[in-house]
């Protein structure tokens, strides 16, 4: 069957979606998956139909990376990345904690969040995504 498919590229078939399109394809899938069923890339290719079973494996597999990333930094309260595993958020005492992070730090980030008015997931988000533009502007200044 591999050879059918590559025969019928080689002709001049293709899907012609750019991987950037079936990224959108995939965050759209994973957003709307019920809260029961575990995010995973084979569950979102099939939800996508004829367009997961017709694009090719490295162009699901970028696109599926993409948009893990981008479900998880843009729906935080939903999804989080366990390593390179994409997971269900569910309570904040059910999720995995930072190691180095002690109860005490717990309570001082919640007693911070609740004073500027945002969940700790919220603050969190906002920290890291401050730090990754500091270090942007910081790797793209000019050398002396």
């Amino acid at each position: 069957m591999r050879g059918y498919f590559a025969q019928v590229r080689r002709a001049g078939f293709d899907i012609g979606l750019s991987t950037g399109r079936l990224s959108k394809a995939i965050f759209d899938v994973l957003l709307q998956l019920p809260p029961e069923v575990a995010p995973s890339k084979e569950i979102v290719v099939q939800h996508l139909g004829l367009l997961g079973q017709m694009s090719k494996t490295r162009d699901i597999n970028a696109a599926w990376n993409s948009a893990k990333r981008q479900v998880v930094r843009e729906h935080a309260e939903r999804f989080y990345l366990d390593g390179k595993v994409l997971r269900r958020s569910s309570a904040m005492a059910d999720r995995p904690r930072a190691e180095k992070l002690s109860a005490a730090g717990h309570r001082k980030l919640a007693a911070l969040a609740t004073k500027e008015g945002t969940t700790p997931d919220e603050l969190l988000g906002r920290l890291i995504a401050t730090r990754r533009a500091a270090k942007k502007r910081w790797r793209g200044a000019p050398s002396r």
